[in-house]
This record gives structure tokens, C-alpha cells and sequence, in this order.
């Protein structure tokens, strides 16, 4: 159970980060480019989906590429307590 919890976390807070990153950086656009902006947004998620569909097919989960990626926090460290 506690394994399932870190990993919905990890995705959330994966999540989070991008929606933010995304909604800070990304400009409005002018209403005479918005169709041409929906037509290629439609392409985009027709393609993320099916390099979702791709990997998952293979097993690929991003808990396992962050667990390689990123190096476990000693406990007692600044970032664990505040948790």
C-alpha cells in the first residue's frame, strides 16, 4: 500500500509541476491563430496517446525512471523534515 501511495505522489506532484511550468510559460494566443492551434493540439494528443499506449505496451512507468533518476534523501535531511 505504501508503495502505491509513493507512486501516486510522485505522478500528482509530476503533474503539478508540468500544469504549473505550462500555465506560467505559455502566452495566450490571438484569436485569429486559435483554430490552427486546435487543429495541431488535436494532432499532439493523438500522438501522446499513442506513445502512452507504446509505453505502457512495454512496462515503462515513470516511478521507475524518477527511483533511478533521482537519488534517495538521507534521512534527517532539510527536505524529508519538512515533509
Amino acid at each position: 500500500m505504501e508503495r502505491i501511495e509513493r507512486h501516486v505522489t510522485i505522478s500528482n506532484e509530476a503533474l503539478a509541476v508540468f500544469v504549473r511550468f505550462w500555465l506560467t510559460s505559455t502566452p495566450p494566443l490571438p484569436d485569429t491563430a486559435l483554430a490552427a492551434a486546435q487543429t495541431k493540439g488535436r494532432e499532439r494528443y493523438e500522438g501522446y496517446i499513442e506513445a502512452l499506449g507504446r509505453r505502457l505496451a512495454r512496462g515503462h512507468k515513470l516511478a521507475d525512471e524518477v527511483i533511478r533518476d533521482v537519488p534517495p534523501q538521507k534521512e534527517g535531511s532539510a527536505d524529508t523534515q519538512s515533509e
